[in-house]
């Protein structure tokens, strides 16, 4: 696929889209319960998940909180970058502290979302790790200091 071709988003039909919905309420909800709710056995409603998941359209996934776990320190790092944009992108993606890379327009080229041990450790990932990938030319951090909303409920189109 070349950056002049648009991505062909796959079309869902309404039960595909009613099983992504009751996966969103409530990951754990078995096949029967949702077969019961979308009309399908479970056996179809399994096979769909698997098709959905292997298309890569959806993952069912435990949602942590890294605060609960150990981890002090959550931060959004704003990422200037010199020359392609791409590369520097797949290098922070691949750091195993960054849990989300997005490219962006705007006064950053790329945001990371970075959950560290401590301080120090924080320090240690934006300073010494995302600091000396090739193309970035700077870097602001923005401490998270209370998270008020996280969701993944948005549904389908």
């Amino acid at each position: 696929m070349t950056r002049s071709q648009p991505r062909s988003r796959p079309q869902l039909d309404a039960v595909s889209k009613a099983i992504v919905e009751q996966l969103q309420q409530d990951g754990r909800r078995s096949y029967a319960a949702i077969g019961k709710v979308v009309g399908l056995s479970e056996a179809a409603v399994r096979q769909r998940v698997q098709r959905l998941t292997d298309a890569g359209i959806m993952q069912v996934v435990a949602v942590t909180d890294p605060m609960e776990l150990g981890f002090a320190r959550q931060a959004m790092v704003g990422v200037r970058v010199t020359g392609a944009i791409e590369p520097v992108a797949d290098a922070i993606a691949a750091l195993d502290e960054v849990d989300y890379v997005v490219v962006t327009a705007g006064s950053y080229d790329v945001l990371a979302e970075v959950v560290a041990e401590t301080d120090e450790h924080l320090l240690e990932i934006v300073s010494d790790r995302i600091r000396s990938i090739p193309g970035v030319l700077t870097t602001e951090t923005f401490m998270y200091l209370h998270l008020r909303k996280q969701t993944y409920s948005w549904g389908v189109r």
